[in-house]
Parts: structure tokens; C-alpha cells; sequence
């Protein structure tokens, strides 16, 4: 398992879709470009580095040792001076990448996030990381390790047109297990623990406590929030929140998607 990078100036614009092609288990031709308005800072172009290298480690070990990154050319502005290794581009184009390196969009700030048009099992448009994501190690608290968790989630997104395992308009469900019944959060896996908040500010009074049953809709109070335990057991899911520092793997139905396309994932379970 040998990942080739190549760090590549912008020479032309070529308008074609994306390049990345799988051969035997490696992903080849992944575009990651940066936007020529950004000011220099060859941190990031060191930084993208770790963490594709550290990306292909993770994904070879959560998918099985299937898949794992082979080839990733990273596209930087014509007027960089950074000395790495250059070359002419005769089909790479910032517009058609298959990852881009930009500022941040207002709606989603710092969040990497991929760009997903189509439906289940349909593939991304790009995903998108912001310099502040790439060189401001504080943000490994919020999102977990670039490479090991944060690329690997947003390539379940942009390659095999997954979404997350939570649902924001239906965050709790009625659950019946071992015959009893109780309000959980919509997560994958189930096994991943945590407490049910609420939390409310006034100008400057702000409330902290645990949720409220809700009698009319059986389920918790409006504005309650699951927040997992910090020490978790549970090794899924990578689509759910790969910053738990348990998580390593993908549900069942997500790798089974990613291997062969059979089905869209829409059930819990570990691999």
C-alpha cells in the first residue's frame, strides 16, 4: 500500500469531471487543489499531506483492507514559491477537484463539509476545507484528527454519496428494547452513550439541565440535545461522529454500499 503525492502549479483550466479512478483496492488521480486567492502558507500544502497519508491508513483499516488512497495530486496557485515537487497540468482544473482548499462559505464556517446534490448512493460535487481547518490544530477537539477521521467521513460522502447517521429534524425516536420503552437519540450505533441537555440563554442567564419528557409527543422536550460521553466503547460509526476517539469503523450497510452498491445504507449496525 504505497500513496504517491504530487504537488502541481496551476497551468491550465480544462473543464471534465472527476478523474478518480479504483484499481485494485487504490483510490488514483484524486485532485485536491487549493484556491489561487488564498495567500501563501506551505502548511498547508505540508498539512493536506499528513493527512491524506494518514487518511489512507484509516480508511484500508475501516473498510477491511479494501480501499485505501494510491495517487493525490494537490494543485497550488501559479504564484506560490513554496519548492515542491512541480509539473505541467494538461487535465487538472481548480473547478472540476475533487477536493478544494478555500475560505469559508458563511453558512458553514470552518465545518468541512461535502457538497452533495443527488440521493443516496449518488456522488458528491467536492468536498471543501477551509486554511483555518488545515493549520489550526485547536480544531481537534471539535472534529478529530484530519486524516483519520475528518477526510475519511467527508470520502463516505463525496464517493459513495452516503449521508450522516443522525437526523437533525427527527433527532429522538421511540425505542423498545428488552420490552421496555424509552426516548434515544437518533445515532449509529446505538451503543454510543451519552446524556440528554438542555440548554437555554437569556441575555445573560443561561439554563443547563437535563431534558424534560414531553407528554404530547412522547419524546424529549423541543431543544434537547444528545451529548456522547467523552469515553466511549462503541467503534461506531465513522458517518455518525468520527471525532469519538472509539470510533473506527463504518455501520454494516455503509460498507456494504461502499464494496458493492447493493443497497443505500438506512440501518444501524456495526461491521
Amino acid at each position: 500500500m504505497v500513496l504517491k503525492i504530487l504537488v502541481l502549479l496551476f497551468l491550465l483550466h480544462v473543464v471534465r469531471g472527476s478523474m478518480v479512478q479504483l484499481k485494485n483496492g487504490g483510490y488514483e488521480d484524486i485532485v485536491i487543489a487549493i484556491n489561487p486567492e488564498l495567500p501563501e502558507d506551505p502548511n498547508i500544502i505540508r498539512n493536506i499531506q499528513d493527512m491524506v497519508k494518514e487518511a489512507s491508513s484509516y480508511l484500508f483499516n475501516a473498510t477491511k483492507k479494501r480501499f485505501f488512497f494510491k495517487a493525490v495530486k494537490i494543485i497550488i496557485p501559479l504564484h506560490w514559491q513554496t519548492k515542491f515537487q512541480n509539473s505541467s497540468i494538461k487535465t487538472e482544473s481548480y473547478d472540476k477537484a475533487d477536493v478544494i482548499v478555500a475560505n469559508p462559505f458563511l453558512k458553514y464556517g470552518d465545518d468541512p463539509y461535502t457538497l452533495q446534490y443527488g440521493g443516496c448512493g449518488e456522488k458528491g460535487r467536492y468536498i471543501h476545507f477551509t486554511p483555518d481547518f488545515l493549520l489550526n490544530d485547536k480544531l481537534y477537539n471539535i472534529y478529530g484528527s484530519r486524516g483519520t477521521k475528518v477526510f475519511v467521513h467527508e470520502w463516505a460522502h463525496l464517493r459513495w454519496g452516503v449521508f450522516d447517521e443522525y437526523n437533525n429534524d427527527a433527532p429522538f425516536y421511540m425505542s423498545a428494547n428488552a420490552g421496555t420503552a424509552s426516548v434515544e437519540a437518533t445515532r449509529c450505533s446505538a451503543s454510543v452513550t451519552g446524556k440528554y441537555r438542555f440548554s437555554n440563554c437569556t441575555r445573560n442567564i443561561c439554563i443547563n439541565r437535563q431534558c424534560k419528557y414531553d407528554d404530547r409527543t412522547k419524546l424529549y422536550e423541543a431543544g434537547c440535545k444528545f451529548v456522547p460521553d467523552k469515553i466511549q466503547n462503541a467503534p461506531a460509526s465513522i458517518m455518525y461522529m468520527q471525532s469519538l476517539p472509539s470510533v473506527s469503523i463504518f455501520t454494516t450497510n455503509t460498507f456494504i454500499w461502499a464494496c458493492s452498491g447493493v443497497a443505500c445504507p438506512n440501518k444501524c449496525g456495526s461491521l
